[in-house]
């Protein structure tokens, strides 16, 4: 595949910021309600979708992502009404993408006809875990049985659908690993998300972590339980195309490629963040991140964006390498050198390059930049070493 078809696209992203409870790992903009008003929420959605797209005329949407938080929640409506809008103030590909994330809960799983109908092509569902234990641990409200269930259904709704899994819980050993991935695999049909389980401030299993409370396994374990991912998904046909995403050829997020190729995303809802290229430059979006506050907003102005950021020549190229490192085709020198306008020798310090590719850390050849194996396994290391 030639770097032109590789483009990054143009994406649109949706945050729905409610749950019916707070998962002790999550550090994301969610909140639990007794009740939401939808159709507020459908017109104030539809409405700074409609500011960003008065910012941005003429451009085809190649992606749509409903994250959260839990969209699955939302009444299908509300997710027709934004795509309809979104298809008619920008147009949409026609091949275009448009995931839901969904919990694997009966409550919400029957929802997926709606969801369906209301244009919705691809759904991702947060699985997680395949043994009871595991899944009280991570705070789940479903069974494993019941987490089958639903991508059983998703499998009938969906030709694509994808659900995550996380690993390196505490006491893990690589066997119990790769058992419960071979488990995961007889229901998965083109893409799995395998993320190593991190503690975020502000969360439940932080407050665990520093009392001593909660032990994750070492970091030979957790290395050894990364390449455990990568030889099983790989030899079934779902090599890593990313750090935590392994997908057929052909089955990749388009959306997530889109941050990682670092294309233009517009993203709406409590907490979104966007990146833009306007006539002036490369601008970063965000939105007010508490839901009443940001709803009041959007009634009151047609959108709840903060003042929008300039990303600056050396910004742009340190997040491009942060987002096209993490996949395995990594980064084309060319991208690097029209997103900041020099030559790529110019763009990155040669004598830190060179230090990282004799490592066996790095790869380079005449077109891109890619990390090994070996580094993408210690990106945040490598980066530090390359853009410090």
């Amino acid at each position: 595949m030639g770097d032109q078809a590789k483009a990054p696209g143009f994406a649109l992203y949706v945050h729905w910021p409610f749950c019916r409870s707070k998962c002790p790992y999550c550090d994301f903009n969610s909140h639990v309600r007794e009740q939401v008003e939808h159709e507020r929420w459908r017109r104030a959605l539809v409405a700074e979708l409609d500011h960003f797209a008065d910012l941005t005329p003429g451009r085809t949407l190649t992606s749509i992502f409903f994250g959260g938080g839990t969209p699955s929640l939302m009444q299908p409506a509300t997710t027709a009404a934004v795509i309809d809008r979104a298809a008619e103030r920008w147009g949409l590909a026609p091949d275009v993408e448009i995931t839901l994330e969904a919990n694997p809960t009966s409550v919400e799983s029957h929802l997926f006809a709606g969801f369906r109908a209301a244009g919705v092509n691809r759904v991702s569902l947060g699985v997680q875990a395949l043994d009871e234990a595991s899944l009280r641990f991570l705070g789940r409200n479903h069974s494993a049985e019941e987490a089958l269930a639903a991508v059983g259904l998703a499998a009938r709704h969906f030709d694509r659908f994808s659900f995550d899994m996380i690993y390196a819980r505490p006491g893990q050993t690589v066997a119990g690993w790769t058992a419960e991935l071979r488990r995961a695999l007889d229901h998965a049909v083109g893409h799995i998300s395998a993320y190593q389980l991190t503690i975020e401030q502000g969360t439940r299993f932080h407050t665990l972590y520093s009392r001593g409370e909660l032990v994750l396994p070492d970091e030979d374990t957790q290395a050894a339980l990364y390449e455990a991912t990568a030889e099983v998904l790989g030899a079934a046909g779902l090599p890593g195309y990313e750090i935590s995403n392994h997908a057929r050829p052909g089955e990749e997020s388009r959306h997530n490629l889109t941050y990682w190729r670092y294309g233009d995303y517009v993203g709406i809802g409590p907490g979104a963040h966007g990146r833009l290229t306007l006539n002036d430059g490369k601008w970063g979006t965000r939105t007010h991140r508490a839901p009443e506050v940001w709803l009041e907003r959007v009634e009151a102005a047609g959108h709840a964006e903060h003042e929008r950021e300039a990303v600056p020549p050396e910004s742009r190229r340190d997040e491009m390498l942060m987002m096209g490192l993490r996949l395995a085709e990594g980064v084309p020198k060319s991208r690097i050198a029209d997103e900041i306008g020099l030559p790529f020798d110019r763009a990155i310090e040669r004598r830190k390059l060179d230090r990282l590719v004799a490592g066996g850390f790095l790869a380079e050849d005449a077109t891109r930049l890619t990390a090994t194996s070996t580094g993408r396994q210690r990106l945040d290391a490598v980066l530090a070493v390359l853009l410090g």
